[in-house]
Formats: structure tokens, sequence, C-alpha cells
């Protein structure tokens, strides 16, 4: 299975920072900043949240131009594209790496976060925490 990277000349500046304005996925690049040389398995991520999220955030950053992954068997191994991100735009990715390799990143206060929000949706509309919301059905077309 080959996945898509964009080729160094293809790497977007805007496509670049708009990928890295998100902290979940800064924590990633400076994971593997911290790292460097190292092919992760997408699996050491998964304190940075669910599978399903994770993939979503890992496909951004490579899509983005940022990272690299390799799929060996059921296997995804990540690693920074820092020499063509360098060769594309010299310097940023120290940059980001200096701020992001700082950042501290706590899920746990993340999730608590996200609950006190969910917990003031559900407070405004009169439903009991945790209540799933009715939802519509879409007739198939």
């Amino acid at each position: 299975m080959s996945l898509y990277h964009p080729a160094t000349d293809q790497i977007d500046l805007a496509a670049v920072l708009s990928v890295l304005g998100d902290q979940t996925r800064l924590s990633i690049v400076g994971y593997l900043a911290r790292n460097e040389g190292v092919e992760v398995n997408c699996s050491r991520f998964l304190e940075f949240g669910s599978k399903t999220n994770l993939s979503y955030h890992l496909a951004k950053l490579r899509e983005g131009g940022i990272t690299r992954t390799e799929v060996r068997g059921t296997n995804r191994f990540i690693t920074l594209r820092r020499a063509d991100l360098d060769a594309r735009f010299p310097g940023l990715l120290d940059s980001i790496v200096a701020n992001a390799v700082k950042l501290p990143f706590d899920i746990r206060e993340v999730a608590r976060a996200e609950m006190r929000q969910l917990e003031q949706v559900d407070a405004g509309s009169g439903a009991q925490p945790g209540s799933a919301a009715p939802r519509n059905k879409v007739a198939d077309g």
C-alpha cells in the first residue's frame, strides 16, 4: 500500500502553517523532532487521542508534507520530513520545533476542557448531561 506524500516542491507554506495550527499536531511534530532519525510507530501517539482522531491528525501531517508515513504490514511508521521542509522553507521547521518542544501537552486537560464545553451545550439545550441529542434521519437519495 502506498500513501500520498507531496513532492518537496509541492509543499505549500500556507498548508504547513494551517496543519501546524493544532496543538495535537504540534505535539506530534515536537515528539518526532525529539526523536529525529527514528521511525516512530503510530501507536506511540495514542496518548494524544483516540485511534480515529490520531489517524486524522497523522493524515493531515502527511498530506501537508510535514511527515512521511511508511506502511509495513499493518504498522505505520512516521518520520519528520526535515530535509524536505528545510530545502523548501529554510529555518521554518527549527522555529516551529523550538516552540513545539516547549509546548505542554496534557491530554487530560484537553479532555476536561472538552467535557466542560459539552456540559455547557447540554445545559443550554435542556438535555441531561451526557445524553445524546436527537438526530435527524436523512433519506438515502
